[in-house]
Formats: structure tokens, C-alpha cells, sequence
């Protein structure tokens, strides 16, 4: 895997950007051989680094590294087309506009390639498949989302969960919806009791439930898009050559030992 390191960034709402092996300036997309001729240019992948295990800062030795699943795929799939990969970090709800300005190549974010987020970029294959949870405190006694009803409930700002929740509050009487940009305030907001539940994928409630005991976590039945995706600018050319590794990386079970890995299951 290639060295990172941090930049300086210019996005906005970008908290931090974590940089690669070569110094390319410039935009999304830069095409330009570095000094060892061995690099094609700098991919630059727009991400939500709070959203554990797809994507977090890792803070070892007073260093800080963005890791997880989607980027070991990232990482991955730019080494095989012959680019650096270039990091960077923003709320969830500026990744879909960082696409559409041109100052990101793809967005790595667990997203769903919703039919509302068809219509404004471009989806690979879904390369990884989840499910919904409703996350509550032990006292709350949450069983179905039914229960809701009269809840204050935490989502995160711009996501599919922020669409389920809406579809939700229509048949179920009293639930107030609270949008909040990251995964970690909303569980700040829970444990605070600002809110009463929140709705977080299945993989990334894990983390959170086994750091948190008095917290606990009901699946919500669910119907519609599923599954992760990357996203692209619309009309990129790049689609066809992440889907081609995507499809290698799950046949030669690459992608079920980084499942393992980030997971703890063999699930796809």
C-alpha cells in the first residue's frame, strides 16, 4: 500500500485530506507521470471518514490515517490502474456536490446507489451489501420500528438512512426526524439523550453497540435500494475499469478476505 500523508484542503466542508506518494497539483482527475515514470497521476476519492468499517481516522503513534474497507478497495483499484490515490475528507452531504463540481474522481462513502442519487451521478456495481438498524438506549425498549412513534430520531445528514427515516415519520405517527453530519454526533446525541434512537447501518452500529453496552439495536425490514456502491461524476469514464477490478476482486476472493477483515464474516 502506498505512503499517505496529509494535505491541506480547499473543499468545502473538508475537515482534513489525506494525500499519497506524489505531490500532482490540480484538479480531479490529474494525468501526469511522476519522476519514476511508474504512476499514471492522482486519483482523488471524496469520502465521510466517520463511518466505521468503511471508512475512519485511525489515530497511532500521534499520527492520523484514514482506513478502513473502502479504502483498502480504493487503494486497491488505483494501484491496478496505475494511479496514486489521493483522500479526501468532508461531510457525507458535500460528497454527491464534490462530484458534480469536479473536484473528486469517485466517492467512497458506504453509499447507496439510490434512484434520487441515479439522477446526479453515476454508479459502479454494488460491491458490498447491509442492513438497516434502529439504535436505542437498553431503557428504551425499542423492538419495531412502530416504536418510533413519538421518538426523536438521530440520522445522519444527506444518507439513506436520512431517506428511510423520512419514509418512516410518513406511517408512523409522532417520529421527529434529527439530521446530524456525523456518526459520532449522533451517538453523542443518543448517549446524551437528546435523541431517543437512531437509524445507522448494521456494520457500523456494531462498533459503536460494543463500545457502548447500554446501548442496543433492532434490524428494520427493509424494501429498495440496497448495498454499497462507488459514485461517479456523470458520464466518467471510469465506471467501466472499477467495475473490471470490482469484478476480479470478488473472484479471486480478494474482496471476501477485506469483508474478513473489516467485518469479521465471509458475507457479501
Amino acid at each position: 500500500m502506498k505512503r499517505r500523508r496529509f494535505l491541506a484542503s480547499t473543499l468545502v466542508g473538508a475537515l482534513l485530506t489525506v494525500g499519497l506518494t506524489t505531490a500532482c497539483g490540480g484538479g480531479a482527475g490529474t494525468d501526469s507521470v511522476d519522476a519514476g515514470g511508474d504512476s499514471q497521476g492522482t486519483l482523488i476519492m471524496a469520502t465521510s471518514a466517520d463511518y466505521p468499517p468503511y471508512q475512519f481516522v485511525e489515530t497511532a503513534g500521534g499520527t492520523e490515517e484514514i482506513v478502513g474497507f473502502d479504502i483498502d478497495i480504493a487503494q486497491h483499484i488505483a494501484d491496478e490502474l496505475g494511479y496514486d490515490l489521493e483522500i479526501v475528507n468532508m461531510d457525507f452531504s458535500g460528497l454527491i456536490p464534490a462530484l458534480q463540481a469536479g473536484r473528486a474522481d469517485f466517492v467512497m462513502a458506504g453509499m447507496t446507489p439510490t434512484e434520487e442519487r441515479q439522477q446526479n451521478v453515476d454508479f459502479s456495481e454494488i460491491y458490498y451489501d447491509a442492513k438497516q438498524t434502529v439504535v436505542f438506549p437498553s431503557e428504551v425498549g425499542i423492538t419495531t420500528p412502530e416504536d418510533l412513534s413519538g421518538k426523536r430520531v438521530g440520522v445522519q445528514l444527506g444518507s439513506i438512512q436520512e431517506e428511510l427515516a423520512k419514509e418512516l415519520s410518513e406511517s408512523i405517527d409522532g417520529m421527529e426526524i434529527a439530521p446530524l453530519n456525523r456518526i459520532n454526533e449522533i451517538i453523542q446525541e443518543l448517549r446524551s439523550g437528546r435523541i431517543d434512537a437512531a437509524i445507522i447501518e448494521d456494520t457500523v452500529a456494531e462498533g459503536f453497540l460494543a463500545n457502548n453496552p447500554d446501548l442496543e439495536a433492532v434490524i428494520i425490514p427493509e424494501e429498495g435500494p440496497v448495498g454499497s456502491a462507488i459514485a461517479f461524476p456523470q458520464g466518467s469514464e471510469r465506471v467501466d475499469d472499477f467495475n473490471a477490478i470490482l469484478a476480479e476482486m470478488q473472484a479471486s476472493g480478494l474482496m471476501d478476505e477485506l469483508i474478513v477483515r473489516w467485518f469479521g464474516d465471509g458475507e457479501s
